[in-house]
């Protein structure tokens, strides 16, 4: 992490960085099908199954909804929570074209969660950094699950992927302006290593954690990233971060690709904290 990065302090009240635009939403389709089989790993290993009833936070378009649907099968039932509408109405789509039946998105912020019938797991990813007191989150929903019910989520660290990407030049530049941009915009992109104290000030057990760090040089991994950079780019000219070194973004995945495969390497994914502990 650069001295320039140290030295930002980030906002406390973010308002969501990566915005609903379409554009997003593909992109968001196309890393949740690159993931999906780490979150179906840590959802067997937290033991979710059968007839299980699980909350979603932040549910977006309906790709961690489904991956905990396909675990507790028909019997069971998954709660998505999205606060936006567009989202909402997408992820109904999808989940209709895949033949989900036991899945159901409901519009409303995580702080104001009520339900009568316990769960028995809350899950998230890639949620909780973009929440300004993800801590009071925990807090809140922690309340909905059983006792010796699991609450498991799926949080960054930028600091190995970043450290890796030195050794491009464009392609660590890349990286710099969308974690700068995360940085300013309030979001926290250490919050998969956060969650290790933040479990237990909430109340919960010192939870178990592992990191995974998918590997690639293929033009679909590359191009989440260049489309990322397009989705805060808005944040990242509203908070100054500079970009004039990466030229234009039109061609940045292309020239990204080249440099990739000139040096004939990979480069990393976001890795990926998978964090879980059961409710006492």
């Amino acid at each position: 992490m650069s001295t320039a990065t140290n030295s930002v302090t980030r906002p406390t009240n973010s308002v969501y960085a990566l915005g609903y635009a379409n554009a997003e939403h593909d992109r968001l389709i196309r890393q949740g099908a690159l993931v999906a089989p780490i979150t179906e790993r840590f959802f067997r290993e937290v033991g979710l199954g059968p007839e299980q009833r699980v909350l979603d936070l932040g549910s977006g378009l309906g790709d961690v909804s489904m991956v905990a649907a396909e675990l507790v099968g028909p019997s069971g039932q998954v709660v998505g929570i999205e606060r936006d509408a567009s989202s909402i109405a997408r992820a109904n789509r999808r989940i209709a074209e895949a033949g989900f039946r036991n899945i159901t998105f409901l519009q409303t912020d995580v702080n104001e969660i009520s339900d009568a019938e316990p769960f028995d797991a809350v899950v998230g990813r890639f949620i909780l950094m973009f929440l300004p007191d993800p801590l009071a989150v925990l807090k809140s929903v922690a309340r909905l699950v059983r006792p010796g019910g699991a609450l498991a989520f799926q949080e960054p660290t930028w600091v190995p992927m970043l450290a890796m990407a030195e050794r491009l030049p464009l392609w660590s530049s890349v990286l710099r302006a969308i974690h700068e941009t995360f940085l300013r915009s309030g979001v926290n992109p250490e919050m998969g290593l956060d969650l290790f104290h933040n479990f237990q000030h909430a109340g919960l057990p010192a939870p178990t954690m592992r990191v995974d760090m998918l590997l690639g040089a293929d033009t679909n991994l590359i191009s989440i990233f260049s489309d990322l950079l397009s989705s805060v780019h808005p944040f990242a000219q509203q908070h100054k971060v500079p970009l004039d070194e990466l030229g234009d973004l039109k061609t940045l995945a292309e020239r990204v690709q080249t440099e990739v495969a000139s040096a004939n390497t990979v480069v990393g994914f976001i890795p990926i904290v998978s964090v879980w502990a059961c409710r006492l």
